[in-house]
């Protein structure tokens, strides 16, 4: 029978062991990550960059078209001119001509370097933008995991109450028994006992809303089972990693292309060239009036001067762009700037504040002890003893919430410096 005892109790013990979930904040971050819906367009920005760099690939490779004409008209060219032996035919009036032309671009060899550069920095603009979206997941998240420890802490000094009460109830027990203390004192107790009870009930309900929130973003069962890992307190870095950054110097890096692709949108366009095809009358032998095969080739230049009218203002407004993409990143380090100090000045009054909190629990804790002691010896009252114990409770309660408060201080510094 024992046997079967001990069997089933480590049965239990060990799936208690495997049903526990525990959660760290790191891990908490990928996942919400990896579950927020903004994610899904960082694919879809990458499949678009390649789709259009192939197409700007394809836009250098030779370059055909199929043609044909077949016209009718009212008067030809002759050659009223008598020659013995000689004679020459008026091309006829209907007249047809098909050919395919073949150009291969010579000046896009050279500029097409700037068209996918500007592709593919457009597209880092875009997944860094997402990246931003991301990041900002970390305030939230850092709200509801500080949120749970907070509470979970509560419910432990909760206990560590009810413990005293329950203690302090057995010494009032005892008092009544030997007719030195009243029922009323023992009914102050057990109030206090159901009032203790109640905030545990409230601290359970709050940590089940943290953790259904917190459930959400990571797209898991997150409930009263699991358990969170207090995180390590941080060392801070105060230099400036944040994903804003690197999409104010992309939008930089981007505009040094386009001002190139300015120049090179204005240079002449030079393509080789073949011609080949069949018409009627041959289109290179006018006396000929027969269908007649023929080929042409060689070089062609264009140049449209339109685009210089233009240049210098197109410059300035990328020049301005550029200045106000300068100007938001000024504003973007300057509010990071008052952000990150307001934090540190936090996390500097939570350490003092902290340092106190250890000596004030002390003291509260003793006199809470010799309180029990005075209880059960008839010295103090019940209400004298309640005071105590919530005198205790309360200052175990500023400590704790100091503790967590420096904690997510120091987080959130950290987020608002992007390390």
């Amino acid at each position: 029978m024992n046997k079967i005892y001990l069997t089933g109790l480590l049965l239990l013990t060990c799936f208690g062991c495997y049903a526990q979930h525990t959660l760290n904040l790191e891990e908490c971050y990928e996942l919400a990550a990896q579950n927020f819906p903004v994610i899904r367009q960082k694919q879809l920005i990458a499949q678009s960059a390649d789709y259009t760099i192939s197409n700007i690939n394809k836009g250098i490779l030779p370059q055909l078209s199929l043609n044909g004409q077949a016209t009718y008209q009212s008067e030809v060219t002759s050659i009223a001119v008598n020659i013995p032996g000689v004679k020459f035919d008026a091309p006829s009036k209907d007249q047809y001509k098909i050919y395919a032309d073949i150009s291969q671009p010579v000046t896009e060899l050279f500029t097409v370097k700037n068209q996918k550069e500007l592709a593919e920095k457009n597209a880092e603009i875009s997944s860094r933008n997402i990246d931003v979206e991301i990041f900002k997941l970390r305030d939230r998240i850092n709200q509801l995991y500080f949120g749970v420890l907070l509470v979970d802490e509560q419910m432990k000094l909760n206990g560590l109450v009810e413990s005293d009460l329950d203690a302090g109830k057995k010494r009032v027990d005892a008092a009544i028994r030997n007719g030195v203390d009243y029922k009323s004192s023992l009914d102050k107790i057990k109030a206090e006992m159901i009032k203790n009870n109640q905030r545990a009930i409230e601290l359970r309900a709050q940590r089940k809303a943290y953790t259904d929130m917190l459930g959400y973003f990571l797209n898991q069962t997150v409930d009263e089972s699991t358990r969170f890992t207090m995180p390590a307190a941080q060392t801070i870095n105060n230099i400036n990693n944040r994903p804003e950054l690197k999409v104010f110097e992309n939008k930089n890096a981007s505009y040094l292309i386009q001002h190139r692709m300015i120049n090179n949108k204005n240079l002449p366009r030079f393509s080789l060239f073949v011609q080949t095809g069949a018409g009627k009358p041959s289109p290179l032998n006018m006396i000929s009036n027969s269908f007649s095969p023929y080929y042409i080739g060689g070089v062609r230049v264009s140049w449209s001067v339109m685009g210089l009218y233009t240049m210098k203002n197109e410059k300035s407004l990328l020049l301005l762009d550029k200045q106000a993409n300068d100007i938001q990143k000024d504003i973007f380090l300057f509010n990071a700037g008052i952000t990150s100090r307001q934090q540190s000045n936090e996390i500097v009054r939570l350490n003092e504040l902290i340092q106190t909190d250890d000596e004030l629990v002390s003291l509260r804790t003793s006199v809470k002890t010799t309180s029990g002691i005075q209880l059960e010896n008839g010295i103090i009252t019940t209400s004298d003893f309640i005071r105590e114990v919530n005198a205790e409770d309360q200052a175990r309660q500023t400590k704790l919430l100091h503790a967590i408060q420096l904690l997510m201080a120091q987080y959130n510094l950290q987020n608002t410096l992007g390390n």
